[in-house]
């Protein structure tokens, strides 16, 4: 319980107290952010003791694993930032993006896992038959597991996706339709001199854009996944089939442009590939 409680500390302080302005700008807004993990994970802790205190010392039950898990987070932020300062990554290197986010995100749950091991006696015995093992969870550890998996398949995969398509140019974001008028006018003989009919012929080319509703998008992408995530669940892949065939009568028409057509696969390939793999190792854990 603990260990899965630390885990999702870290996803609130990382994907709900931390700002867009604090991600743009991270270096400025470290001791912020290391303020909202020192909030999250001592809480976290603070509780643990008071409910399971038998007498073990305040120092290694709760000051030394939590300075142990806000010093590692600072650690490995820091060395993300410099790292990214140093090999400047542009902004269409978007694989090399996600690759430093996942490495990140993985690191501070080691450092978790490792403040577990050292100080709160949580070994690898017990991960393992978590995952692997015969005996059924408790119902707080079910209620905790399901929350990480939910904000991992809401606001982590979506942050992931976001990282991996980049951004769009408005006018692949908000591509309508492409039309083309041709007006002909033809006059009757203009001049004694002259024979046959005068023409003029107009053409018109219209390109048609709608405002772009981000938070919509999003909204949408965090429901796909999550209904993907239960038909996994309870293996009814065919019905996966019916949430792409509606996404792709929405967008019919921007399905002309090859630029947006590929940034649409490519979002949503990675979104069901994530419902998925999440849905099944739901499925695993807790039947």
């Amino acid at each position: 319980m603990l260990l899965l409680s630390l885990i999702l500390a870290h996803l609130i302080a990382d994907f709900y107290l931390q700002t867009d302005e604090m991600v743009i700008n991270k270096i400025k807004n470290i001791k912020k952010h290391v303020g909202h993990h020192f909030l999250a994970n001592g809480l976290v802790l603070l509780g643990y003791y008071l409910i399971n205190y038998n007498g073990t010392s305040v120092f290694g039950s709760l000051i030394f694993p939590l300075f142990f898990i806000v010093i590692s987070h600072f650690i490995i932020d820091m060395l993300k930032i410099k790292l990214l300062e140093t090999i400047k990554i542009n902004n269409e290197e978007n694989l090399k993006r996600v690759s430093f986010f996942l490495i990140d995100q993985l690191l501070h749950v080691v450092s978790i896992l490792c403040a577990g091991l050292f100080f709160l006696g949580i070994g690898f015995v017990e991960i393992h038959d978590f995952f692997l093992g015969d005996e059924k969870l408790s119902t707080i550890n079910k209620v905790l597991f399901i929350v990480i998996v939910i904000i991992i398949a809401t606001s982590v995969s979506g942050h992931l996706i976001k990282i991996l398509l980049g951004s769009l140019p408005n006018q692949l974001l908000t591509f309508e339709g492409k039309y083309t008028f041709k007006n002909e006018r033809q006059e009757a003989q203009y001049a004694n001199n002259h024979t046959g009919n005068r023409a003029l012929s107009e053409e018109y080319n219209y390109t048609i854009f709608s405002k772009h509703d981000l938070s919509r998008g999003k909204l949408i992408g965090y429901i796909e996944r999550l209904l993907v995530l239960v038909l996994t669940f309870y293996s009814a892949y065919p019905a996966i089939g019916f949430i792409v065939a509606a996404k792709s009568i929405a967008r019919f028409k921007q399905m002309d442009d090859r630029n947006w057509a590929e940034y649409f696969l490519l979002g949503t390939l990675t979104s069901m590939f994530i419902g998925i793999t999440l849905g099944i190792l739901l499925r695993e854990v807790l039947t």
